[in-house]
Protein backbone atom coordinates (compact mmCIF):
# COMPACT_ATOMS: atom_id res chain seq x y z
CA UNK A 1 0.00 0.00 0.00
CA UNK A 2 1.28 3.46 -0.86
CA UNK A 3 1.95 6.47 1.30
CA UNK A 4 -1.24 8.31 2.46
CA UNK A 5 0.62 11.58 1.90
CA UNK A 6 0.88 10.83 -1.83
CA UNK A 7 0.06 13.40 -4.49
CA UNK A 8 -3.47 14.78 -4.49
CA UNK A 9 -5.94 13.19 -6.84
CA UNK A 10 -6.20 14.73 -10.27
CA UNK A 11 -9.64 15.42 -11.69
CA UNK A 12 -9.17 13.14 -14.70
CA UNK A 13 -7.25 10.38 -12.99
CA UNK A 14 -8.89 7.04 -13.92
CA UNK A 15 -10.94 5.64 -11.07
CA UNK A 16 -9.61 2.31 -9.68
CA UNK A 17 -12.84 0.34 -9.33
CA UNK A 18 -10.81 -2.88 -9.60
CA UNK A 19 -9.40 -2.32 -6.10
CA UNK A 20 -12.86 -2.55 -4.54
CA UNK A 21 -15.21 0.29 -3.58
CA UNK A 22 -17.55 -0.29 -0.64
CA UNK A 23 -20.72 1.67 0.16
CA UNK A 24 -21.05 1.88 3.96
CA UNK A 25 -24.70 3.03 3.97
CA UNK A 26 -27.50 3.02 1.37
CA UNK A 27 -31.23 2.36 0.92
CA UNK A 28 -31.88 0.54 -2.39
CA UNK A 29 -34.95 -1.18 -0.92
CA UNK A 30 -36.79 2.15 -1.17
CA UNK A 31 -36.92 1.46 -4.93
CA UNK A 32 -37.48 -2.28 -5.16
CA UNK A 33 -37.12 -2.49 -8.93
CA UNK A 34 -33.55 -1.21 -8.64
CA UNK A 35 -32.45 -4.62 -7.32
CA UNK A 36 -32.24 -5.69 -10.95
CA UNK A 37 -29.52 -3.04 -11.44
CA UNK A 38 -27.22 -4.46 -8.76
CA UNK A 39 -25.40 -6.91 -11.10
CA UNK A 40 -24.41 -4.03 -13.41
CA UNK A 41 -22.84 -1.97 -10.63
CA UNK A 42 -19.11 -1.33 -10.27
CA UNK A 43 -19.08 -1.15 -6.46
CA UNK A 44 -17.77 -4.29 -4.75
CA UNK A 45 -20.33 -4.25 -1.93
CA UNK A 46 -23.28 -2.25 -0.62
CA UNK A 47 -24.25 -2.04 3.05
CA UNK A 48 -28.04 -1.75 2.79
CA UNK A 49 -30.19 -0.35 5.59
CA UNK A 50 -33.64 -1.11 6.93
CA UNK A 51 -35.56 1.72 8.59
CA UNK A 52 -39.19 0.80 9.26
CA UNK A 53 -41.78 -1.96 9.22
CA UNK A 54 -42.27 -1.83 5.45
CA UNK A 55 -38.66 -2.52 4.49
CA UNK A 56 -37.33 -5.11 6.97
CA UNK A 57 -38.44 -8.03 4.79
CA UNK A 58 -37.36 -6.21 1.63
CA UNK A 59 -33.80 -6.10 2.97
CA UNK A 60 -34.08 -9.86 3.47
CA UNK A 61 -35.32 -10.21 -0.12
CA UNK A 62 -32.36 -8.25 -1.50
CA UNK A 63 -29.97 -10.19 0.75
CA UNK A 64 -31.29 -13.59 -0.31
CA UNK A 65 -30.61 -12.59 -3.91
CA UNK A 66 -27.26 -10.77 -3.59
CA UNK A 67 -26.22 -11.02 0.04
CA UNK A 68 -22.71 -11.92 1.16
CA UNK A 69 -22.55 -15.58 2.14
CA UNK A 70 -19.92 -17.90 3.58
CA UNK A 71 -18.96 -19.05 0.09
CA UNK A 72 -18.73 -15.54 -1.40
CA UNK A 73 -17.31 -13.44 1.45
CA UNK A 74 -13.72 -14.20 0.44
CA UNK A 75 -14.21 -12.06 -2.70
CA UNK A 76 -14.62 -9.03 -0.40
CA UNK A 77 -11.43 -9.68 1.52
CA UNK A 78 -9.07 -9.51 -1.46
CA UNK A 79 -7.83 -6.03 -2.32
CA UNK A 80 -6.18 -7.12 -5.55
CA UNK A 81 -7.99 -6.86 -8.89
CA UNK A 82 -11.34 -8.60 -8.68
CA UNK A 83 -14.23 -8.92 -11.13
CA UNK A 84 -16.65 -10.54 -8.70
CA UNK A 85 -20.26 -9.28 -8.79
CA UNK A 86 -21.55 -6.68 -6.34
CA UNK A 87 -22.61 -8.19 -3.02
CA UNK A 88 -24.91 -6.80 -0.34
CA UNK A 89 -24.43 -6.70 3.43
CA UNK A 90 -27.89 -6.43 5.01
CA UNK A 91 -28.69 -4.27 8.02
CA UNK A 92 -31.83 -4.47 10.11
CA UNK A 93 -33.07 -1.76 12.45
CA UNK A 94 -35.65 0.88 13.31
CA UNK A 95 -34.86 4.47 12.26
CA UNK A 96 -35.68 7.36 14.65
CA UNK A 97 -38.14 8.79 12.08
CA UNK A 98 -40.36 5.78 12.77
CA UNK A 99 -39.61 5.26 16.46
CA UNK A 100 -42.97 6.76 17.47
CA UNK A 101 -44.59 3.60 16.07
CA UNK A 102 -42.98 1.58 18.89
CA UNK A 103 -44.17 1.38 22.49
CA UNK A 104 -42.13 0.09 25.41
CA UNK A 105 -43.96 -3.03 26.57
CA UNK A 106 -41.57 -3.46 29.47
CA UNK A 107 -43.62 -0.68 31.07
CA UNK A 108 -47.07 -1.72 29.84
CA UNK A 109 -48.09 -4.80 27.86
CA UNK A 110 -50.79 -3.01 25.89
CA UNK A 111 -51.38 0.62 25.12
CA UNK A 112 -54.13 2.73 23.64
CA UNK A 113 -52.94 4.36 20.40
CA UNK A 114 -54.21 7.81 21.32
CA UNK A 115 -52.56 7.75 24.74
CA UNK A 116 -49.32 6.42 23.26
CA UNK A 117 -48.97 8.96 20.44
CA UNK A 118 -49.97 11.87 22.65
CA UNK A 119 -47.19 10.81 25.05
CA UNK A 120 -44.36 10.29 22.53
CA UNK A 121 -45.09 13.12 20.07
CA UNK A 122 -44.64 16.81 20.74
CA UNK A 123 -46.75 18.90 20.60
CA UNK A 124 -49.44 16.42 21.56
CA UNK A 125 -51.46 15.60 18.40
CA UNK A 126 -55.25 15.50 18.19
CA UNK A 127 -57.19 12.30 17.73
CA UNK A 128 -57.90 12.99 14.04
CA UNK A 129 -54.19 13.05 13.18
CA UNK A 130 -53.59 9.95 15.33
CA UNK A 131 -56.33 8.07 13.46
CA UNK A 132 -54.07 8.03 10.37
CA UNK A 133 -51.07 6.61 12.25
CA UNK A 134 -50.36 2.85 12.41
CA UNK A 135 -51.14 0.77 15.45
CA UNK A 136 -48.15 0.97 17.84
CA UNK A 137 -45.88 -2.09 17.91
CA UNK A 138 -44.31 -3.51 21.09
CA UNK A 139 -40.58 -2.97 21.49
CA UNK A 140 -40.06 -6.61 22.49
CA UNK A 141 -41.59 -7.75 19.21
CA UNK A 142 -39.30 -5.42 17.26
CA UNK A 143 -36.26 -6.81 19.06
CA UNK A 144 -37.38 -10.41 18.50
CA UNK A 145 -37.78 -9.73 14.78
CA UNK A 146 -34.37 -8.07 14.58
CA UNK A 147 -32.74 -10.95 16.46
CA UNK A 148 -34.32 -13.48 14.09
CA UNK A 149 -33.15 -11.51 11.02
CA UNK A 150 -29.62 -11.10 12.35
CA UNK A 151 -29.29 -14.80 13.09
CA UNK A 152 -30.56 -15.58 9.59
CA UNK A 153 -27.77 -13.43 8.10
CA UNK A 154 -24.55 -13.91 10.09
CA UNK A 155 -22.78 -10.95 8.46
CA UNK A 156 -25.70 -8.54 8.98
CA UNK A 157 -25.47 -5.23 10.88
CA UNK A 158 -28.01 -3.30 12.93
CA UNK A 159 -29.07 -0.14 11.15
CA UNK A 160 -30.27 2.39 10.51
CA UNK A 161 -30.81 3.51 14.09
CA UNK A 162 -30.21 6.78 15.92
CA UNK A 163 -31.53 10.13 17.14
CA UNK A 164 -33.01 13.01 15.12
CA UNK A 165 -34.04 16.27 16.78
CA UNK A 166 -35.00 17.98 13.51
CA UNK A 167 -37.38 15.45 12.00
CA UNK A 168 -41.09 16.26 11.82
CA UNK A 169 -43.76 13.75 10.90
CA UNK A 170 -45.35 14.14 7.46
CA UNK A 171 -49.06 14.78 7.14
CA UNK A 172 -51.43 11.95 6.32
CA UNK A 173 -52.02 11.13 2.66
CA UNK A 174 -54.42 13.44 0.82
CA UNK A 175 -56.03 12.90 -2.59
CA UNK A 176 -53.52 15.33 -4.12
CA UNK A 177 -50.61 13.48 -2.50
CA UNK A 178 -51.89 10.18 -3.87
CA UNK A 179 -52.19 11.66 -7.37
CA UNK A 180 -48.55 12.82 -7.30
CA UNK A 181 -47.22 9.61 -5.82
CA UNK A 182 -44.43 7.92 -7.78
CA UNK A 183 -44.88 4.28 -8.66
CA UNK A 184 -42.38 1.76 -7.40
CA UNK A 185 -41.47 3.43 -4.10
CA UNK A 186 -41.67 1.40 -0.91
CA UNK A 187 -44.53 2.63 1.32
CA UNK A 188 -43.90 4.38 4.62
CA UNK A 189 -41.67 7.24 3.50
CA UNK A 190 -42.51 10.91 3.25
CA UNK A 191 -42.79 11.03 -0.57
CA UNK A 192 -43.21 14.82 -0.73
CA UNK A 193 -46.00 15.15 1.82
CA UNK A 194 -46.26 18.37 3.85
CA UNK A 195 -44.60 18.25 7.24
CA UNK A 196 -46.55 18.63 10.46
CA UNK A 197 -45.24 20.32 13.64
CA UNK A 198 -45.04 16.92 15.39
CA UNK A 199 -41.67 15.55 16.50
CA UNK A 200 -40.76 12.37 18.39
CA UNK A 201 -39.82 12.98 22.03
CA UNK A 202 -36.07 12.54 22.53
CA UNK A 203 -36.55 10.32 25.58
CA UNK A 204 -38.63 7.94 23.47
CA UNK A 205 -36.05 7.92 20.65
CA UNK A 206 -33.40 7.23 23.28
CA UNK A 207 -35.25 4.16 24.58
CA UNK A 208 -35.68 2.64 21.12
CA UNK A 209 -32.06 3.37 20.18
CA UNK A 210 -30.60 2.01 23.40
CA UNK A 211 -32.55 -1.25 23.12
CA UNK A 212 -31.12 -1.80 19.64
CA UNK A 213 -27.59 -0.94 20.78
CA UNK A 214 -27.86 -3.54 23.55
CA UNK A 215 -29.03 -6.12 21.01
CA UNK A 216 -26.02 -5.28 18.84
CA UNK A 217 -23.79 -5.91 21.84
CA UNK A 218 -25.54 -9.18 22.65
CA UNK A 219 -25.06 -10.50 19.11
CA UNK A 220 -21.71 -8.74 18.57
CA UNK A 221 -22.86 -6.85 15.48
CA UNK A 222 -21.73 -3.43 14.25
CA UNK A 223 -24.26 -0.60 13.97
CA UNK A 224 -24.94 2.26 11.56
CA UNK A 225 -26.10 5.33 13.48
CA UNK A 226 -28.07 8.37 12.30
CA UNK A 227 -27.58 11.60 14.21
CA UNK A 228 -29.13 14.94 13.20
CA UNK A 229 -28.89 17.97 15.50
CA UNK A 230 -28.14 15.43 18.22
CA UNK A 231 -24.43 14.66 18.21
CA UNK A 232 -24.05 15.28 21.94
CA UNK A 233 -27.05 13.07 22.73
CA UNK A 234 -25.85 10.25 20.47
CA UNK A 235 -22.46 10.22 22.18
CA UNK A 236 -24.09 10.33 25.60
CA UNK A 237 -26.26 7.28 24.78
CA UNK A 238 -23.34 5.33 23.33
CA UNK A 239 -21.27 6.18 26.40
CA UNK A 240 -24.03 4.86 28.66
CA UNK A 241 -23.84 1.46 26.92
CA UNK A 242 -20.12 1.00 27.51
CA UNK A 243 -19.93 2.64 30.95
CA UNK A 244 -17.98 0.36 33.27
CA UNK A 245 -16.36 -1.43 30.32
CA UNK A 246 -13.82 1.25 29.40
CA UNK A 247 -10.33 0.13 28.46
CA UNK A 248 -7.47 0.81 30.83
CA UNK A 249 -5.25 3.45 29.26
CA UNK A 250 -1.61 2.86 30.13
CA UNK A 251 1.28 5.26 29.86
CA UNK A 252 4.11 4.20 27.55
CA UNK A 253 6.30 3.51 30.56
CA UNK A 254 3.69 1.34 32.28
CA UNK A 255 2.89 -0.53 29.07
CA UNK A 256 6.59 -1.24 28.56
CA UNK A 257 6.91 -2.46 32.14
CA UNK A 258 3.92 -4.77 31.83
CA UNK A 259 5.08 -6.09 28.48
CA UNK A 260 8.38 -7.08 29.99
CA UNK A 261 6.64 -8.61 33.00
CA UNK A 262 4.57 -11.15 31.08
CA UNK A 263 3.68 -12.12 27.53
CA UNK A 264 0.06 -12.37 28.52
CA UNK A 265 0.02 -8.68 29.27
CA UNK A 266 1.60 -8.01 25.89
CA UNK A 267 -1.20 -9.89 24.19
CA UNK A 268 -3.71 -7.92 26.24
CA UNK A 269 -2.19 -4.62 25.08
CA UNK A 270 -2.56 -5.79 21.48
CA UNK A 271 -6.21 -6.62 22.02
CA UNK A 272 -6.80 -3.19 23.53
CA UNK A 273 -5.21 -1.47 20.55
CA UNK A 274 -7.71 -3.22 18.29
CA UNK A 275 -10.45 -1.20 19.95
CA UNK A 276 -12.88 -4.04 20.59
CA UNK A 277 -12.35 -4.59 24.29
CA UNK A 278 -10.19 -7.15 26.00
CA UNK A 279 -12.54 -10.12 26.09
CA UNK A 280 -14.65 -11.75 23.41
CA UNK A 281 -18.31 -12.43 23.94
CA UNK A 282 -21.50 -10.38 24.32
CA UNK A 283 -21.30 -6.88 25.76
CA UNK A 284 -23.94 -4.19 26.45
CA UNK A 285 -22.44 -2.05 23.67
CA UNK A 286 -21.85 -2.68 19.95
CA UNK A 287 -18.30 -3.65 18.98
CA UNK A 288 -18.15 -1.18 16.08
CA UNK A 289 -20.14 1.95 15.30
CA UNK A 290 -20.45 3.92 12.06
CA UNK A 291 -21.70 7.50 12.43
CA UNK A 292 -23.24 7.73 9.00
CA UNK A 293 -23.00 10.94 6.95
CA UNK A 294 -21.31 12.49 9.96
CA UNK A 295 -22.37 16.13 10.15
CA UNK A 296 -21.01 17.11 13.55
CA UNK A 297 -18.24 19.66 14.05
CA UNK A 298 -14.63 18.53 13.82
CA UNK A 299 -13.97 19.40 17.46
CA UNK A 300 -16.59 16.82 18.51
CA UNK A 301 -14.52 14.02 16.98
CA UNK A 302 -12.14 13.81 19.92
CA UNK A 303 -14.81 12.50 22.30
CA UNK A 304 -15.32 9.49 19.99
CA UNK A 305 -11.57 8.91 19.62
CA UNK A 306 -10.79 8.65 23.32
CA UNK A 307 -8.49 5.66 23.80
CA UNK A 308 -10.56 4.33 26.72
CA UNK A 309 -13.63 3.66 24.50
CA UNK A 310 -13.99 -0.13 24.08
CA UNK A 311 -15.91 0.14 20.79
CA UNK A 312 -14.32 1.18 17.49
CA UNK A 313 -15.95 4.30 16.03
CA UNK A 314 -15.98 4.99 12.29
CA UNK A 315 -17.17 8.13 10.47
CA UNK A 316 -18.82 7.93 7.07
CA UNK A 317 -19.29 10.72 4.52
CA UNK A 318 -21.63 11.06 1.55
CA UNK A 319 -21.90 13.40 -1.40
CA UNK A 320 -25.64 13.89 -0.84
CA UNK A 321 -25.50 14.91 2.83
CA UNK A 322 -21.99 16.22 3.48
CA UNK A 323 -20.98 17.73 0.15
CA UNK A 324 -24.24 18.82 -1.47
CA UNK A 325 -22.70 22.29 -1.32
CA UNK A 326 -19.25 23.57 -0.49
CA UNK A 327 -19.03 22.83 3.22
CA UNK A 328 -15.97 23.85 5.19
CA UNK A 329 -17.46 22.01 8.15
CA UNK A 330 -17.42 18.72 6.23
CA UNK A 331 -13.89 19.35 4.95
CA UNK A 332 -12.67 19.98 8.50
CA UNK A 333 -14.43 16.83 9.73
CA UNK A 334 -12.84 14.69 7.00
CA UNK A 335 -9.45 16.16 7.86
CA UNK A 336 -9.99 15.42 11.55
CA UNK A 337 -10.98 11.75 11.17
CA UNK A 338 -8.03 9.36 11.47
CA UNK A 339 -7.14 7.65 8.19
CA UNK A 340 -8.15 4.23 9.52
CA UNK A 341 -11.59 5.36 10.76
CA UNK A 342 -13.11 6.96 7.64
CA UNK A 343 -15.74 5.40 5.37
CA UNK A 344 -17.67 6.52 2.30
CA UNK A 345 -21.32 6.00 1.41
CA UNK A 346 -23.93 6.93 -1.19
CA UNK A 347 -26.99 7.15 1.14
CA UNK A 348 -28.99 6.72 -2.08
CA UNK A 349 -32.45 5.20 -2.34
CA UNK A 350 -31.92 3.10 -5.46
CA UNK A 351 -29.15 0.86 -6.75
CA UNK A 352 -27.46 1.34 -10.11
CA UNK A 353 -25.32 3.77 -12.07
CA UNK A 354 -26.20 6.84 -9.96
CA UNK A 355 -25.10 5.06 -6.79
CA UNK A 356 -21.76 4.23 -8.41
CA UNK A 357 -21.38 7.86 -9.52
CA UNK A 358 -21.99 9.18 -6.01
CA UNK A 359 -19.50 6.70 -4.55
CA UNK A 360 -16.86 7.77 -7.04
CA UNK A 361 -17.57 11.46 -6.37
CA UNK A 362 -17.27 11.20 -2.60
CA UNK A 363 -14.18 9.01 -2.86
CA UNK A 364 -12.48 11.61 -5.06
CA UNK A 365 -13.46 14.35 -2.62
CA UNK A 366 -12.15 12.48 0.43
CA UNK A 367 -8.90 11.64 -1.37
CA UNK A 368 -8.43 15.26 -2.38
CA UNK A 369 -9.09 16.54 1.16
CA UNK A 370 -6.81 13.92 2.71
CA UNK A 371 -4.06 14.43 0.14
CA UNK A 372 -4.19 10.79 -1.00
CA UNK A 373 -3.76 9.46 -4.50
CA UNK A 374 -6.83 7.55 -5.69
CA UNK A 375 -4.99 4.23 -5.49
CA UNK A 376 -3.99 4.85 -1.88
CA UNK A 377 -7.38 6.26 -0.91
CA UNK A 378 -9.47 3.46 -2.39
CA UNK A 379 -7.26 0.85 -0.71
CA UNK A 380 -7.47 2.61 2.65
CA UNK A 381 -11.25 3.05 2.47
CA UNK A 382 -11.73 -0.58 1.43
CA UNK A 383 -9.69 -1.82 4.37
CA UNK A 384 -11.64 0.42 6.75
CA UNK A 385 -14.96 -0.95 5.48
CA UNK A 386 -13.81 -4.54 5.91
CA UNK A 387 -12.73 -3.89 9.50
CA UNK A 388 -16.00 -2.09 10.27
CA UNK A 389 -18.18 -4.90 8.87
CA UNK A 390 -16.14 -7.98 9.79
CA UNK A 391 -14.02 -6.82 12.74
CA UNK A 392 -10.33 -6.31 13.33
CA UNK A 393 -9.54 -9.97 13.92
CA UNK A 394 -11.58 -11.43 11.06
CA UNK A 395 -9.81 -13.16 8.18
CA UNK A 396 -12.01 -11.07 5.88
CA UNK A 397 -10.79 -7.72 7.17
CA UNK A 398 -7.46 -7.91 5.33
Amino acid sequence: MGDPAADKVGEKEPFPWHLGVFDAHCHPTDTVASQDDVPQMKARALTIMATRGEDQDLVKQFAHRYGVKHGTVQALSCDSENDSPTQLVPSFGWHPWFSHQIFDDSITLEIDAVRHYQAVLTPSPDEEFISFLPKPRPLSGLLDHLRESLKMFPYALIGEIGIDRSFRLPNHWTANDEARRKEGLTPGGREGRRLTPYRVQIDHQRSVLKAQLHLAGELERPVSVHGVAAHGIVFEILKETWQGHEKEVLSKRERKRRTKAANAHACQATDDENGEGNKSGPKPYPPRVCLHSYSGPSDALKQYLDSSIPATIYFSFSRLVNFSNKSEKAVEAVMGVPDDKILIESDLHSAGHEMDRLLEDVTRLVCEIKGWSLIVGVELLAGNWRRFVFGEQSAYST
